[in-house]
């Protein structure tokens, strides 16, 4: 079992002082094995802050980034290959079937994004996982109207299984969801002659993460 926290679009401090109390409470040390990071982190304390969660932090860049990190990444914990993006590249944004476009493109089975702050969302979509946390502190978005809810995910892998539960702090109060998927093994069984195989090592190591500031 590997538990996996999935977070993004703080945009601390230009939009919010900080992440909820409630939430802080929440993520405490020693618990969380990873951390997959949606971006617009906006500052380095909040980085720092994730690796004294978890230090194996992996984050994407972000539109309002302005750190080195990639684009996208992909980690595995195999079966289940993950990748990550902000969610910008996205046309239209957070649509389902541009999503699992790049989910294709990036040959994994869940697509973690964020960017639109408005919302949680976990779906299986055209034979891929869509996961997007939503935005950790609640921090606006001109994309949409509506208040964002602060929440994050945290996704327990289990082989083929991965069990996402989803916390929203609503009217004060932490709501916890849980959504389940599983990877078809079978249909998604490679080939006996190739030889590509998902990497077992995340394709952003964490030396390269501590030199993006």
């Amino acid at each position: 079992m590997v538990l996996v926290l999935v977070i993004g679009d703080f945009h601390i401090p230009h939009r919010v002082h900080d992440l909820p109390a409630k939430f802080k409470k929440l993520l405490v040390p020693g618990k969380i094995q990873q951390i997959l990071c949606t971006g617009n982190l906006c500052d380095r304390e909040t980085y720092e802050y994730l690796r004294t969660v978890s230090p194996d932090v992996h984050v994407v860049r972000g539109d309002y980034d302005e750190s080195a990190f990639p684009l996208s990444t992909t980690v595995t914990h195999s079966p289940i290959r993950i990748g990550v993006i902000h969610g910008h590249q996205c046309i239209p944004t957070g649509d389902l079937s541009s999503l699992s476009a790049i989910a294709r493109q990036m040959d994994v089975d869940v697509l973690v994004s964020g960017h639109t702050h408005n919302r949680f969302q976990a779906i299986e979509h055209d034979g891929h996982f869509l996961v997007n946390p939503g935005s950790a502190s609640g921090a606006w978005s001109g994309l949409f109207n509506e208040d964002a809810i602060p929440s994050f995910a945290l996704m327990d892998i289990q082989g083929p299984v991965v069990v996402t539960y989803v916390y929203q702090l609503i009217d004060g109060e932490v709501r916890v969801d849980k959504i389940e998927y599983r990877k078809d093994i079978e249909a998604h069984k490679e080939p006996s002659k190739t030889s590509v195989l998902p990497q077992s090592i995340p394709s952003s190591p964490a030396p390269q993460q501590q030199s993006v500031w």
